[in-house]
This record gives C-alpha cells, structure tokens and sequence, in this order.
C-alpha cells in the first residue's frame, strides 16, 4: 500500500505505522474541583496527575496515555489532557492557569467537559459553555461524583445540561471509584483518528520523573497545610539521585 504523504516523515519523527491504530488527543477542561486530575488517573490506570480537595491544584497541562482495545483488533492510544480548572482570573498565574487550559482544548481530536454534577449548571459551568459556544466546540458532558447523587437529580442534571448546549454524548461517572470510567475512554479512543502512536505503547506520562517528584511534593504540601499556605507556591527539585 502506497503510504499517503504526511506517513513519509513518520521515520523521521521517530514514528511506527502500526496496522489498525489510532491516536490521539483528549482535552479535560472544567472548573476548579471538578474532578479532572481524578479522572484522567481513573483513565490511565496510574497516577501520572496530583489531586487535592484546594483549589487550583493542577497549574499546567499535564499529559497522561491510555492504551484501549478496539473491537476488530484494534487499538487505540488516547493522550488524556489534563487541563488546569476554568476560572475568573485574577492574578497574573491565573490568567496564566485559564489560558492553558483553554490552549489544551484548541488543537484536541475530543474535547471533554467535566462537571461536579451535584451543584448543576453553576455560573461558572454557564461561562465555559458560553466560551464553548462562541468557538463553536464540539464537546462532550462528563457528570462526576455520580456516587454522591441520587438517580433523580443525576437525570435533572443531564436535562439541564444538555438544554444549555448540544453535547455530543452524556456519560455519567465516579472519578473517584472508576465507575463509568472506562466506557469514557472506549468512546474516547473510538473518535480518535487513523494515526501512528504519538507514543511508545508502554508509556503513561509525558513528563520528567523529577517534575512528577516536586509534584508529589506539593501534593503532600497541600494536604498537611491549609491557612498557612500561599497557593503560590511551588517546588522545585534541587538535587535528583537515581537509585539502583
């Protein structure tokens, strides 16, 4: 089979043409506390994001890939995005933060918009479709924390949702136990399109082992101090020792 154009430089991108692949990119955008960390480690199957209960957690894009079985021997590698939360910036990092965020969605194959479903359609839901609307983004609804619901108001909430804008599809899921989780992913992985792994089958994180180090850092930061802690703050990896 002649290979079409763009697969001639796949040799030197460093890039394999496996039969019946695709790949691609999942951008997680929602509000602060939504879930989006939590769920794109579900997805994963290993931790490759911190998570924490404060706010603003996440500061930069942050990369995880899952691997998924296809019916017909397919596979698929899906590059999960998450993005930092979606808010009323104030300060110089929290322009930085919004425009991140909004940068990983641009160039996405899929765009997912996570909600704590128990509030419903908040104001600050109402400012990201808005902004979802205005670039004409096709997304999909993801409703979290569903173990903390009721049946009935989970399917006010979807109503509700889906009246606000036109969501291609409605999943609902617990990040935090795994429920619904997978089946995301498999409809993830089937709207990626015809392509080479973007990479190596074994990898679940596009960051360097000592970033994720000062990341688990302030992760622990985070939970032991509350008050007396500059959100701010940052840790930065001084020395680096692997042992062997």
């Amino acid at each position: 089979e002649e290979p079409l154009a763009h697969e001639k430089l796949f040799p030197l991108l460093g890039l394999v043409r496996v039969p019946n692949t695709r790949a691609g990119f999942a951008a997680i955008v929602g509000a602060p506390n939504a879930g989006k960390s939590t769920l794109v480690n579900a997805m994963v199957g290993s931790k490759v994001s911190i998570v924490s209960p404060k706010v603003q957690t996440t500061r930069m894009r942050v990369i995880g890939i899952a691997m998924v079985e296809l019916p017909e021997s397919a596979r698929a590698q899906v590059v999960l995005v998450d993005t930092p939360g979606i808010f009323k910036p104030k300060r110089t990092l929290d322009r930085a933060m919004v425009s991140n965020a909004w940068g990983g969605a641009g160039d996405a194959d899929a765009v997912v918009l996570l909600v704590d479903g128990r509030p419903g359609l908040t104001e600050e839901a109402k400012e990201i479709i808005a902004h979802l609307s205005h670039t004409k983004t096709k997304a999909v609804l993801v409703i979290n924390k569903i173990d903390l619901m009721s049946r009935e108001r989970l399917m006010e909430v979807a109503a509700e949702f889906n009246a606000a804008y036109p969501f291609e599809q409605t999943f609902m899921v617990s990040a935090l136990n795994g429920s619904g989780t997978q089946d995301l992913l498999k409809y993830l992985a089937s709207r990626m399109p015809e392509s080479p792994w973007l990479y190596p089958a074994d990898q679940v994180a596009d960051v360097q082992l000592r970033f994720m180090a000062a990341e688990m850092t302030r992760e622990v930061i985070y939970e032991r101090l509350h008050e007396e802690l500059p959100y701010s703050s940052t840790v930065e990896t001084e020395t680096w020792e692997e042992m062997k």
